[in-house]
């Protein structure tokens, strides 16, 4: 997925961290703005493109 990102938005990219979590976490945030969790989802993203998607 990060390939997939950076790919996408190359130098509009100025930071992004990768957080290793336990208990089955998946969120992506944007500015402090969750744009997608598995938890309130009820599942992974479909795809990479998903999430980018929700990125842009």
């Amino acid at each position: 997925m990060v390939a997939g990102i950076l790919y996408k938005f190359g130098n509009d990219v100025e930071t992004m961290t990768i957080l290793p979590s336990g208990g089955g976490a998946y969120n992506v945030w944007k500015d402090d703005v969750l744009v997608f969790s598995k938890k309130q989802e009820g599942r992974f993203p479909f795809s990479d493109d998903e999430v980018i998607r929700l990125l842009s």
